[in-house]
């Protein structure tokens, strides 16, 4: 018997103001005040929808954001990390992937069937967390029925109600032992259903969801699979027997339509690199028209109806954020209907040497914080000084002027060159105890700073 859960679920996210939003980003992405601020007015607009009239709140489409800046300055950072503050469905996509030879229009669709499947695994993993109990019940009780004999059939002069006493006692005593542990080295033989597929392929360049013939209608025990004898440990059944009991009762079809109003509502599909479909047009050889694929991807973020295979899915309300460095072309050169459809434009800053050295210390997952954290996993301690965050901050700014500019991502590959003697020797150091100081900052990248050649190859 399926059980029906709540379709409401209440994020995180409704309770904050614009002004907590922006604070929690904060924890994450260093400077950028323009876009934090963009886009935590969009999420709180998002809140402020739904306690609307349904008629009213209908006509209210999101105001989609277009994130202009060089690469590497946290445009995507502060969509995922939005996305993951307001629990919404959110995807990525590359613009550019629609401009390759092979490319169909219907392939923009895509993005929405993806997100959708996101949204899917997102409902059915928090169903997972309130049946967990329950199923964990249900496999325990079938693991004893394994365990036990069969119950014998009671005998003419034998007292029925002492009989079953003894065997709720016995039962008992077999569930401590199993909650213990002291049954995990004994193995049991338990049915498991193998995953069979049907050899048949899918012409290249159709999609699923046009197949209108529903083959697991029409052959229902093609797509069964078969069940077989395994045996196993006590433990590994047990986790089986969990997955099997978690799986009836969870009903899809509930999921599937909390997904698809979750994705309709609160989904989020960040467009990246939109700046390689707005140059002018011009071109010659094997390339898709750029003007084209603006033209594909209208109709998804004007607000279009996407077939998948859990049903209809509409897009009115899925807030769009594109982002572009547009060093070549300008966000004027996308087409006017599509520009129309991002209302919202703010400029992020290019990053100094100031703004690395608050990336490499202050976020949750600073930098510093986790090669410190990785290193400890070896007995290492690793301890960064003030000077040298400084001259790593110094040294990536350097390499970006010189070379091309990549913002944060140069700190990465700065700290691996860094930290390369540590991380391959870390597990033999006699002495777990490192200090990187300046010296040990400029003995190891001063050189390859200082050489063009060598760092714009190895930095």
């Amino acid at each position: 018997m399926a059980i029906l859960l709540p379709e409401k679920t209440h994020t995180s996210s409704e309770s904050l103001t614009p002004r907590q939003i922006v604070a929690e980003l904060d924890k994450y992405v260093i400077g950028q005040a323009a876009a934090k601020r963009a886009v935590a007015i969009a999420l709180r607009n998002r809140t402020r929808r739904q306690k609307l009239p349904p008629d009213l709140a209908e006509d209210i489409a999101p105001k989609n954001i277009l994130m202009i800046g060089p690469t590497g300055v946290g445009k995507t950072e502060i969509a995922r990390r939005l996305a993951r503050l307001a629990q919404s469905p959110f995807i990525k996509v590359e613009a550019s992937k629609f401009t390759e030879v092979g490319y169909v229009g219907r392939d923009v669709e895509s993005m929405v069937r993806d997100l959708v499947e996101l949204g899917i695994d997102m409902v059915r993993d928090e169903r997972l967390d309130e049946v967990r109990g329950k199923a964990g019940q249900n496999a325990e009780e079938r693991l004893l029925d394994l365990l036990l004999p069969p119950t014998r059939p009671v005998a003419p002069d034998e007292d029925a109600a002492a009989a079953r006493a003894q065997q709720s006692q016995t039962r008992e005593r077999f569930r401590e032992q199993l909650r213990s542990g002291r049954l995990d080295t004994r193995v049991v033989e338990i049915d498991v259903r193998e995953k069979s597929f049907p050899s048949f392929e899918i012409i290249a360049g159709s999609n699923v969801e046009e197949v209108d013939i529903n083959l697991k209608d029409m052959l229902p025990g093609l797509f069964q699979g078969k069940t077989k004898k395994r045996v196993m440990k006590v433990p590994e059944a047990l986790e089986y027997l969990t997955q099997e009991e978690e799986q009836k009762l969870i009903d899809m079809d509930s999921v599937a339509r909390t997904a698809v109003e979750r994705v309709e509502q609160a989904g989020i599909i960040f467009i990246d690199e939109i700046d390689k479909i707005s140059g002018r047009e011009g071109s010659h050889g094997p390339e898709v028209s750029r003007e084209g694929v603006q033209r594909d991807i209208l109709p998804i973020v004007e607000g279009t109806t996407v077939n998948t295979k859990y049903g209809m899915v509409r897009t009115d309300h899925i807030l769009f954020i594109a982002a572009g460095a547009f060093h070549v072309s300008k966000p004027s050169d996308l087409i006017p209907e599509l520009q129309g459809r991002f209302p919202i434009r703010v400029e992020l800053d290019a990053l100094g040497k100031e703004e690395f050295v608050r990336i490499l210390t202050e976020p949750r997952s600073a930098l510093v914080k986790q090669y410190t954290a990785l290193m400890e996993t070896e007995g290492v301690s690793l301890v960064f000084t003030d000077d040298a965050v400084r001259r790593i901050a110094d040294f990536a700014t350097i390499v970006n002027e010189r070379t091309e500019n990549i913002g944060a991502r140069r700190l990465h590959t700065v700290m691996e060159k860094l930290l390369d003697e540590v991380s391959f020797e870390g597990s033999d150091l006699q002495d777990k105890h490192v200090i990187i100081d300046e010296a040990y900052v400029d003995r190891m990248l001063a050189e390859i700073v200082k050489n063009d050649d060598l760092s714009r190859y190895i930095l």
